[in-house]
C-alpha cells in the first residue's frame, strides 16, 4: 500500500511534456537593455521604446520614429530606388546588405523625404542603427546630401536624427568622402539661410559624428545617447588617463558645451513644432 501510495505521487510530479507546455509567440516580450525588466512588446511600441521603468531610450527604427513625428498620412519619401552597390568588391558585402534589406524592409540605412509636424512642413533624414549599424557608406551620404540639396530648392527647414557606429569599412576611402559631401551641403544649406535641426541619438558615433552630425543651427540629443568619434578605450590609452562614467553621453555633452538641450523623445515633437514655429515666424517677419 506504501509502495502503490508513494509510486501513484511520482506520477503526479512528472514534468509536463513539451505538447502541454504554453506556447509563447515569439517577439512577444522585450527585456529593457538598462534595467532588465520584462515588458510586453505592444507596450514599448505604444511608449515609442522608452522603458515604462527607468525611462531608457532603446533605439527607434526609421518608420517608426517618423509616424511617431508626422502628421498621419503626409510623409512623402525620396530616393527610395537607391541602393548600396559592392564598389571595392569587399567579399561578402553583397550578401550582408541583403540579410539587412530583408530584415529591416529598408534599401539603404537612412530614410530621407518630408512631410508635415504639426502642420508645417519640414525635409527630414532619419538613420536606422539596425541596418548595418547605421554605418556610412556612399548611398547613405548621397541621400542625406540630396535630401539638404532638395530641402535648399524647395526652401523647407531640414531634420535628421542620426545614429551609426561609423564608417563603412567595406566601401574604405568612398565611405570617408560621405564626411566633406555632407558638410558642404550642410555649408550651402547653411548659406542659403536654411534651417537645421540636428538630433543625436545612441549611438552616433566615428565619422558622422565628426561630420553633418554637429553642424547644425540647434545640436539636441535624446537622453543617454552615446556620441563621440573614437571610443572611450581607444582613448583612455593614447591619453593614458581614466574618463569619467558619463564621458560621451548626451548629458556629458550638454554640460560641456557642446549640445544645445538633451529632449526626451515623449516631448520631441512639441519641442520641433515650438522650433518650426519659432523659425517659420521669423522668416514671415523678414
Amino acid at each position: 500500500m506504501l509502495k502503490d501510495f508513494f509510486g501513484k505521487k511520482r506520477k503526479y510530479a512528472t514534468i509536463p511534456s513539451e505538447q502541454s507546455k504554453i506556447d509563447i509567440p515569439e517577439g512577444l516580450m522585450k527585456k529593457c537593455d538598462n534595467c532588465h525588466k520584462i515588458y510586453y512588446r505592444k507596450e514599448m511600441n505604444k511608449n515609442i521604446n522608452v522603458c515604462p521603468n527607468c525611462d531608457y531610450h532603446h533605439p527607434l527604427k526609421a518608420w517608426d520614429r517618423i509616424n511617431s513625428l508626422f502628421d498621419e498620412g503626409t510623409f512623402e519619401e525620396w530616393d527610395k530606388q537607391l541602393t548600396t552597390t559592392n564598389p571595392l568588391e569587399f567579399p561578402g558585402y553583397e550578401e550582408k546588405v541583403e540579410k539587412d534589406r530583408n530584415k529591416t524592409g529598408l534599401n539603404e540605412g537612412v530614410v530621407t523625404g518630408k512631410g508635415l509636424i504639426d502642420g508645417q512642413e519640414t525635409a527630414f533624414s532619419v538613420m536606422d542603427s539596425s541596418f548595418r549599424m547605421g554605418s556610412m557608406g556612399s548611398v547613405m551620404g548621397e541621400k542625406i546630401a540630396r535630401a539638404i540639396e532638395k530641402a535648399k530648392n524647395e526652401s523647407l527647414p531640414f531634420i535628421i536624427f542620426t545614429a551609426s557606429g561609423g564608417a563603412r569599412m567595406q566601401e574604405g576611402v568612398l565611405s570617408l568622402m560621405q564626411m566633406s559631401k555632407t558638410s558642404v551641403a550642410v555649408k550651402r544649406f547653411s548659406e542659403a539661410g536654411g534651417l537645421m535641426i540636428s538630433i543625436m541619438t545612441h549611438p552616433t558615433t566615428g565619422g558622422v559624428s565628426a561630420s553633418f552630425a554637429s553642424v547644425g543651427d540647434y545640436n539636441i540629443a535624446e537622453p543617454g545617447a552615446l556620441i563621440g568619434f573614437a571610443g572611450r578605450r581607444i582613448i583612455e590609452q593614447t591619453i593614458r588617463e581614466e574618463l569619467p562614467d558619463d564621458f560621451q553621453t548626451a548629458e556629458f555633452l550638454l554640460k560641456h558645451g557642446q549640445l544645445d538641450k538633451v529632449v526626451h523623445r515623449h516631448e520631441m515633437k512639441t519641442f520641433l513644432t515650438v522650433l518650426l514655429s519659432m523659425h517659420a515666424k521669423g522668416r514671415e517677419q523678414a
